[in-house]
Formats: C-alpha cells, structure tokens, sequence
C-alpha cells in the first residue's frame, strides 16, 4: 500500500475530483461540477499554506498522477472549557476513496495522517460525520458517537 502524504497544491485538481466522489455519494447531492473552476484555485492556495487546513492524500497505485484516497480537516478554536482549556478542535471532512480503489486501507492510511496532524496542531477532540458505510471505519479508530443537534443557517 502506498503511504498517506500531505497533499500539494499540485494535488487540488484530483482533490477535488476524490471530494466530487463523496458528493455523489450522498444523497440529495448535486451532481455539478461547475464549482471546481472556482475552487480550484483556493484549494490550490490553500495547500500551499501552513495553516490550520490540511488534506492527506494517497497515490492511485494503477494510475499515475491520480489520487486513491483523500481525507481533509481543519483545525478551528473554540473558546477552552473544562476538558479543553485551550479550546483547540479537529474537524474531519472530505473523506474519499476512488471507487476502483476501495477496501485496501488507503482511507484508514490517510486518517491516521491527518489524526496526527491534528495531535501536532495541539487538537484534543476531533470531529465527523459519518456515512453509515464509513462508521465501522470511524469507529475501529476510537471515535464515538455523540448527540449533536445541528443546526444550520446559509448565507
């Protein structure tokens, strides 16, 4: 198996085609890729940054140049409470698997990069939704399910 890496700003094309494959796996997605041209280029600038975003990628063993796996997360501050003074949370998204590429552990490679790299960043809580599919996954790493009533306003 190749090993999970930091994505690169050369990545960001087959980043967002691995994020359109999760996408179009939910349901009552929008299959329209029209939005990547615009992303693109923010994806692109943030990978090339330092910051409190990273993705972890593999390498598509068969196919030069495309990706396997990917799974992204940020890094966000909340105001410390009594089981995390400093307030310093990992929030898990964008994990995805190519569909040729599925059940060879590539998923769970690139989330122990990037579960790492939230320990580094000082996380002490992370953070996902899971599909169903991918709960065993989730589950297997130590993560449990919380009640969550989320709410959600769009600007």
């Amino acid at each position: 198996m190749s090993p999970a890496r930091r994505a690169t700003p050369d990545d960001a094309a087959e980043v967002l085609r691995l994020r359109q494959v999760m996408i179009d796996s939910l349901a009552r997605s929008d299959p329209s890729t029209a939005w990547h041209a615009e992303s693109l280029p923010v994806l692109r600038e943030r990978l090339a940054k330092d910051g409190s975003f990273a993705a972890f990628v593999v390498d598509h063993p068969e196919r030069p140049g495309a990706l396997a796996a990917l799974v992204a997360g940020t890094i966000e501050y909340r105001i410390g409470g009594a089981h995390d003074p400093h307030g310093t949370d990992g929030y898990v998204f964008s994990v995805a698997t190519d569909p040729d590429a599925r059940r060879q552990g590539y998923a769970r490679a690139c989330m122990g990069a990037l579960l790492e790299w939230f320990r580094e960043q000082g996380a002490r809580r992370v953070r996902l939704t899971a599909s169903p599919e991918a709960e065993p996954l989730y589950r297997s790493l130590g993560f449990t399910p919380k009640p969550d009533p989320l709410l959600e306003l769009r600007l």
